[in-house]
C-alpha cells in the first residue's frame, strides 16, 4: 500500500476550472478538505483519490456543501451581518464612553458655575462698597445669570444621560444581540461539520467501491449519508434563522443609533440657544446698570457745589459777588454751625457742630469766608445759620 507522502497532488487549477473560476472561494475550501483529509484516517491512496475527486467534480452533487451556490450567498451575507453589526456595536461603544467623560466633566462644570454664581450672589448682598452699589446690583444679577446657566447644563447632561447613553449602553449589551451572533457561531460550528462529514462520505463511497466490498462499509456510508442529510438540513434551518435574526439586529442599531445621535444634537443646540438668550439679557442689564450709573455721576458733577476760590486776606470782603442783604453794614454778620464740616484744603475753615462764625463774605457759588476761633477760611454756607447775638460762653470763642 502506497504511502502519503509519495502522493502526486493534483492541481488547484482543476478546482478553479471546475467551479467556474471562483478561485478565492474554492480554493480555500480546497485546502480546508485537503488539510482534514491529510489528518484524517486515510490510509490508502484510493481514498484519497476519491476524496479529492468528490470535492473536484462533485459541483451541484448532493453532498458537496462548498458549491451549494444559495449556502454560499447565505454564508456571505451572513459574514457581512456580523462584521457590520461589530463595528456598529463598536461604534455604539466609543459613543457611550465619548458622552460618559463628557457628562462627568459637565458635572464638574455645574459645580463650578453654582459656586461663581454663590460668591457673586454673597458679595452682592454684603455691598461693602462706600460710594455706591453699583457692582453689587451686578453683582446679583451674574448670580442669577449664572445658576441659570448651571441648571441648563445639568439639564442636558441629565437628558444626555437618560436619552442617548442608557439606550446605546442597553444595545450594546443586550440580548439580541448576543442571540444573533451565537446563532451565526452556532451555524459555522455546524458548516464546518458538515464539510467534514462531506469528505467522510466520500471515504466510505471509496471503500464501498473496492473489490470485495466489507458489509460494514455500507452501513457506514448509510448512516454518513444520513448524518449528512441531518447536517445540511440543520444548516440551513440555522442559517436562515441567524441571517433573519442579525438582519434584524443591524437595522435596529442603524435606527437606534441614528435617532440617538439626532436627539443628541438637537439638546446640545437647545441648550446653547438659552444660554445665549441668558447672556444676552444679563449682557442688556449689566450695560443698562452702567449707563444710569455714568448718567448718575454726570449729573452729581453738574450739581456739586464747586471749588472755593483762593483765600485772599487783602480781599475786599463785600465785593458784587456777596449775597444781597446778607451782610450788615459794618460787612459782616454771625452764625452758628448748624453741620459739622471737615477741611478739605489749606483755605477752608473746619467746623464743629455749635460753633459760632464771624461770616465776612457770601459768594453766589454757595461758598462763604469767615473766622472762627482765631482760624479764617472758607466753607459752604448752608452749614452755618445767621445769629443776631452770640451767647456769653461763646464770646470768647468768636472774637
Amino acid at each position: 500500500m502506497a504511502k502519503l507522502e509519495n502522493f502526486s497532488w493534483r492541481s488547484e487549477n482543476h478546482v478553479t476550472t471546475q467551479t467556474g473560476g471562483r478561485l478565492n472561494t474554492y480554493s480555500l475550501r480546497f485546502i480546508k478538505i485537503v488539510h482534514f483529509a491529510i489528518n484524517s484516517k486515510v490510509d490508502n491512496l484510493y481514498e484519497m483519490e476519491a476524496v479529492l475527486t468528490h470535492f473536484a467534480s462533485g459541483i451541484g452533487g448532493s453532498y458537496n456543501i462548498a458549491t451549494d451556490e444559495s449556502e454560499l450567498l447565505r454564508h456571505d451575507k451572513l459574514e457581512k451581518l456580523y462584521i457590520s453589526t461589530r463595528a456598529a456595536k463598536h461604534f455604539q461603544r466609543d459613543i457611550v464612553r465619548g458622552l460618559d467623560g463628557y457628562i462627568v466633566t459637565g458635572n464638574k462644570q455645574v459645580q463650578i458655575a453654582n459656586k461663581l454664581s454663590e460668591d457673586s450672589r454673597k458679595y452682592g448682598v454684603e455691598n461693602t462698597c462706600s460710594s455706591g452699589n453699583m457692582l453689587s446690583r451686578v453683582a446679583l444679577t451674574c448670580s442669577k445669570a449664572f445658576a441659570q446657566i448651571a441648571k441648563e447644563r445639568e439639564n442636558l447632561l441629565k437628558l444626555l444621560g437618560t436619552q442617548v447613553t442608557e439606550p446605546l449602553r442597553a444595545m450594546v449589551v443586550g440580548s439580541p444581540l448576543e442571540n444573533a451572533r451565537h446563532l451565526a457561531q452556532k451555524y459555522d460550528r455546524v458548516r464546518q461539520e458538515a464539510e467534514s462529514q462531506v469528505i467522510e462520505v466520500a471515504r466510505c463511497q471509496a471503500r464501498v467501491r473496492e473489490p470485495n466490498v466489507n458489509p460494514d462499509n455500507i452501513s457506514k456510508l448509510e448512516a454518513a449519508e444520513t448524518k449528512l442529510h441531518e447536517l445540511k438540513s440543520n444548516m440551513a434551518s440555522l442559517g436562515k434563522e441567524a441571517t433573519a435574526t442579525m438582519a434584524a439586529v443591524e437595522g435596529q442599531q442603524q435606527r437606534l443609533t441614528l435617532q440617538r445621535l439626532i436627539v443628541m444634537v438637537e439638546a446640545e443646540r437647545t441648550y446653547h440657544r438659552r444660554v445665549l438668550e441668558i447672556l444676552n439679557q444679563l449682557e442688556s442689564e449689566m450695560l443698562s446698570e452702567r449707563q444710569h450709573t455714568e448718567a448718575s455721576r454726570v449729573s452729581a458733577a453738574n450739581n456739586v457745589t464747586p471749588p472755593p476760590p483762593a483765600y485772599n486776606v487783602s480781599e475786599n470782603f463785600s465785593s458784587d459777588h456777596t449775597y444781597d442783604d446778607l451782610t450788615d453794614g459794618m460787612g459782616y454778620f454771625l452764625g452758628e454751625v448748624i453741620h459739622p464740616y471737615q477741611a478739605e484744603s489749606e483755605v477752608e475753615l473746619t467746623l464743629a457742630l455749635g460753633d459760632y462764625v464771624v461770616v465776612r463774605k457770601v459768594t453766589s457759588n454757595g461758598w462763604a469766608e469767615g473766622e472762627c476761633q482765631g482760624q479764617a477760611g472758607w466753607f459752604p454756607f448752608q452749614f452755618v445759620e445767621r445769629r443776631e447775638r452770640v451767647p456769653a460762653s461763646k464770646v470768647a470763642e468768636v472774637f
